[in-house]
């Protein structure tokens, strides 16, 4: 385990040119294994999740290479097994993007408990159910999951009981492999569904209905090699944003669509935050912070779970009071109770919701990584404090956020990694 030596107080300034969509990388790495030409894939981030994705990949058969350019090329010729490694499963929340690939690919896929955050709320059900909408059966096993379809998938109809993002991913996937027509009802939208949905195309896959809840998608014969350069990381541009703001600088993040930005730039607005928004470039200046009263998290196009932590600590430096509403998931506001030891002023008031009043001087501690927003939540109340915090478990925010701390320092942080 690693640990973050963070000594705060320091006006952050520069620049940050953000990587390809660590949520784009996943579910179109894992749809490399549809085809067995070879795929292209282009600005992909520097980061431990997309390593443990190759990795898995690597461990079915496939062959990657790794340009310096931040270009991957795969080739899944030699897929010799239904089951990726359970010890990587075990570390990547993504790996459920297998599924579908292997069972469209194999008519068979094997998978150990993913890996990751928010156990609580984070089930794979859905992903399950839209498999066996489409003809796979379910083995029973003690542990993980297995899925069969002998006879290959059928298209079909479908309704999603949750607008799961990996869940239609999942579907998607699947559905490129299947006989006929596949309908996706109530399907996610946010810019990696979109980003997913045209590699499929290139791949020869016939979609309809992109951005929309209801997806209409069609596999050809033969599925074929592609390339695609990903996306800006519009979370990731988010979070340096924030890490502007909250320690009174002006940062400038290129290398993103405003488009993808706008929703959280809409709460930047209520919080009075000045900031520049174009087209691959967003600059945040130092800014006097109110409270934005209430902000609620939502499905695309609303306010994403992925910055609610980061937007919560940056209304610990805003005058009023603020109540986060995050009703996606359980435990993500949990982290932030650490915050407290710093003397921020916040109130937990159930696992979806926190009061946070500002503006407060924050005070160094100790700090705990829980997952990777949160963690970036804390790296960011950690610059803002006075004197020297610990945010121990790096590791966890780095499976996000590459070069973490090459980039603070070119912003001007003080910090050190010690192992």
């Amino acid at each position: 385990m690693a640990e973050l030596v963070i000594r705060g107080g320091r006006r952050l300034s520069g620049s940050i040119a953000v990587e390809g969509n660590k949520n784009a990388a996943l579910p179109l790495l894992a749809a490399c294994l549809l085809t067995e030409e070879t795929c292209e894939l282009r600005n992909v981030p520097h980061i431990r999740d997309v390593v443990v994705m190759l990795a898995l990949l690597e461990s079915l058969g496939a062959i990657v290479e790794r340009r310096p350019d931040s270009s991957l090329r795969i080739t899944c010729q030699g897929i010799r097994s239904s089951e990726p490694d359970q010890r990587l499963v075990g570390k990547l929340r993504g790996s459920v993007l297998l599924l579908g690939a292997l069972l469209g690919r194999r008519q068979h896929a094997v998978l150990a408990p993913p890996g990751g955050d928010f156990p609580a709320r984070r089930t794979i059900s859905t992903h399950v159910r839209a498999l066996m909408a489409m003809g796979a059966e379910l083995v029973e096993r003690e542990t993980g999951h297995e899925l069969v379809a002998e006879k290959g998938l059928t298209g079909t109809s479908m309704y999603l009981l949750e607008a799961s993002v990996t869940g239609t991913e999942t579907a998607l996937i699947a559905a490129t492999r299947a006989r006929g027509v596949t309908e996706i009802r109530n399907a996610a939208c946010e810019p990696h569904v979109v980003e997913l949905c045209e590699f499929l195309q290139k791949m020869g896959a016939r979609v309809e209905g992109i951005g929309s809840k209801t997806i209409r998608i069609e596999g050809p014969p033969k599925m074929r090699g592609a390339t695609h350069t990903l996306r800006g990381d519009y979370i990731e541009a988010a979070s340096w944003g924030v890490v502007g703001a909250i320690t009174g600088g002006d940062v400038e993040v290129t290398g993103v669509a405003a488009i993808d930005l706008e929703p959280i730039a809409a709460v930047f607005s209520e919080m009075d935050l000045r900031y520049e928004l174009e087209d691959g470039r967003f600059v945040v200046h130092p800014s006097t912070l109110v409270c934005a009263r209430r902000i609620t998290t939502g499905l695309w196009p609303g306010f994403p779970s992925d910055i609610v932590s980061l937007v919560t600590v940056l209304a610990t430096q805003a005058r009023g009071r603020t109540l986060v509403h995050d009703w996606l998931y359980e435990l993500r506001l949990f982290a932030l109770e650490q915050l407290s030891a710093m003397r921020a002023d916040l109130f937990l008031c159930d696992p979806h919701r926190i009061i946070v009043a500002g503006p407060t001087k924050l005070k160094g501690r100790t700090l705990d990584s829980r997952d990777i927003r949160s963690g970036m939540a804390l790296v960011a109340a950690a610059l803002a404090a006075e004197g020297q915090s610990v945010v121990q478990e790096i590791e966890t925010v780095e499976r996000g956020y590459g070069g973490l701390v090459e980039r603070l320092r070119s912003l001007g942080a003080d910090v050190e990694r010690r192992d």
